[in-house]
C-alpha cells in the first residue's frame, strides 16, 4: 500500500506532495511552492514573487515552505514582510500554507489570524507547550523522522488529534512506511486507518 508523504523533496517519489526548490520548474505531480526565509533576495523580492505567482498550477497543492527561521541571515522584518505577502496569496488562490519555523513559533502564532486557509507546520519537533499552543490556535502538524527515536515527541504524537497531523519524509532518506508503522502503533490503530485518516486531513486543508 502507499503511505502518503505530506512534505519531501524526492522528485520520484509521486505520491505526496513535492517541495519545489526556489527557481525549478514545478513537476506534473503534487507540490508545493513557496519561497523559504534562506532565499529571500533582498532587493529581488517582487521578481521571486512573480516566479512563485506563475508557478500555482491545479497541481499545486499549498504554498510553502515559507515562514520565519531565526537561523538565517535575512532580517526579521523582511522576513515579516515575505511571510505575510505569502499568507495573502495563499488567501487569493484559496491554497493551505505549509509553515517553515525555527525558534519563531509565537511571532509565526501572531501571523496565524491573517491567514485565511490552513495553516501546517512541517517537521514539528519541538515540546508540548509550543504543540499546545499551535493547536489552540488552529494549526496543523506534520511529523517527520524525529517521531521514530525521539520519546517527548512521541508523547506529543500521542496527544495530537489524529484529524490535525499530517507525517512527512522532509529530506530525510527513509521510508515514510516506517513513519505510518511507529504513529499508528503510538495511536493504537492500524497502518491503513492512518493514512485514511491523512487522506481525509488532506481533503478537508484543500477545501478550505
Amino acid at each position: 500500500m502507499d503511505f502518503f508523504d505530506f512534505h519531501h523533496h524526492k522528485k520520484n517519489s509521486l505520491y505526496g506532495i513535492y517541495n519545489v526548490d526556489f527557481g525549478a520548474v514545478p513537476p506534473d505531480s503534487l507540490y508545493s511552492i513557496g519561497i523559504h526565509p534562506k532565499d529571500i533576495v533582498i532587493g529581488s523580492v517582487d521578481e521571486q514573487f512573480n516566479w512563485l505567482e506563475s508557478n500555482i498550477t491545479e497541481n499545486c497543492l499549498a504554498i510553502g515552505e515559507c515562514g520565519l527561521d531565526s537561523m538565517v541571515p535575512i532580517s526579521q522584518n523582511i522576513q515579516e514582510q515575505v511571510f505575510l505577502r505569502q499568507i495573502l496569496v495563499s488567501n487569493e488562490v484559496k491554497k493551505p500554507m505549509i509553515i517553515h519555523c525555527v525558534r519563531k513559533f509565537y511571532e509565526v502564532i501572531s501571523f496565524k489570524k491573517k491567514a485565511e486557509q490552513a495553516v501546517i507546520i512541517h517537521g514539528f519537533n519541538k515540546k508540548q507547550r509550543i504543540a499546545e499552543d499551535l493547536q489552540k490556535n488552529n494549526f496543523y502538524l506534520s511529523f517527520g523522522k524525529a517521531v521514530l527515536y525521539h520519546l517527548s515527541l512521541q508523547d506529543i504524537v500521542r496527544n495530537t488529534p489524529l484529524d490535525r497531523m499530517f507525517l512527512e519524509t522532509d529530506n530525510e532518506n527513509f521510508n515514510i512506511e516506517e513513519l505510518y508503522s511507529k504513529v499508528s502503533e503510538l495511536k493504537g490503530i492500524s497502518s491503513e486507518k492512518l493514512n485514511e485518516q491523512i487522506l481525509e486531513n488532506l481533503d478537508t486543508i484543500k477545501n478550505g
